[in-house]
């Protein structure tokens, strides 16, 4: 599938902005899923590029107000391209990659409690592969209904488990706690999805689960949507929580009150191209 993706964060503030640093990541990286035909990333200011911890390419730029410059209300930042994308659910990291052995690791938004680590053991017990993923995927959706508004990017799994409600960030952190209380490693992707009918999906967010760490393979498993990656899913980047690999995140002095609005398109173009295996 050849998809077209263009993400607006437009940010206004209620006073001028003395200073700003952000983190994006926002760039898709070609892999065994998904080929980057064009794509380009532009803010208020000059973008410098780097690869994260995690194996992301990542982009930061900074904003400082000189003395006597112009105050700054407003400012945004543009990604779009185009992507081709392939049905497969399995990736291969390569030895550069972090081992999976760090998703093992509890974080702050994916600590497990008695209730998340039960829900790992019901569907887990016998083993992980696709089936019993899927059915983990399950038991979280029926546990936590998707309701936008009920939880913020601060929600932790346990919170959200509690809440009984949430969105796909949510779905995700409590699959992911799950799956590592049960010893399978288990990462975060924040990405987009192409689904016409429902268009507020348009940013998404799923988990990969490690079922060889010897030979660094995940299969990746969308909670939201009771499924394995497929052509509908664009990669973005992975970590062990969203906080790590958030598309837009960073700190600001001055500018009072933040309104921020995002806006995410993803069509697909009359071209439908197979990737090369």
């Amino acid at each position: 599938m050849k998809l077209s993706i263009r993400h607006e964060t437009h940010y206004e503030y209620s006073a001028p902005l003395k200073y700003a640093l952000q983190h994006l990541c926002l760039t898709p990286q070609a892999n065994a899923h998904q080929e980057v035909v064009d794509w380009q990333l532009t803010a208020p200011g000059h973008l410098y590029a780097q690869r994260d911890g995690y194996g992301n390419l990542s982009h930061s730029w900074s904003m400082t107000r000189a003395a006597g410059g112009r105050h700054v209300y407003r400012g945004s930042v543009h990604a779009q391209g185009t992507v081709m994308t392939q049905p497969s659910a399995w990736l291969v990291d390569d030895l550069a990659a972090p081992h999976p052995a760090l998703y093992l690791r509890p974080t702050p938004l994916t600590a497990a409690d008695a209730g998340i680590a039960a829900l790992g053991r019901a569907s887990l017990a016998g083993g992980a592969d696709e089936a019993s993923l899927l059915e983990l995927a399950a038991a979280v959706c029926r546990r936590i209904a998707y309701r936008a508004g009920v939880t913020d990017v601060a929600t932790t799994a346990q919170q959200a488990l509690a809440l009984g409600a949430g969105v796909c960030q949510d779905q995700a952190h409590v699959f992911i706690a799950a799956c590592r209380a049960s010893g399978w490693p288990a990462r975060y992707v924040s990405g987009y999805f192409h689904s016409p009918a429902s268009p507020e999906l348009a940013s998404h967010a799923w988990a990969d689960v490690c079922l060889d760490i010897a030979a660094r393979r995940w299969l990746s498993i969308d909670i939201t949507h009771l499924s394995t990656m497929d052509e509908r899913h664009v990669r973005l980047a992975v970590g062990p929580d969203y906080a790590a690999c958030a598309p837009v995140r960073g700190v600001r002095e001055g500018g009072g009150d933040e309104l921020m609005s995002v806006r995410v398109l993803v069509d697909e173009t009359s071209d439908k191209i197979t990737l090369e295996p």
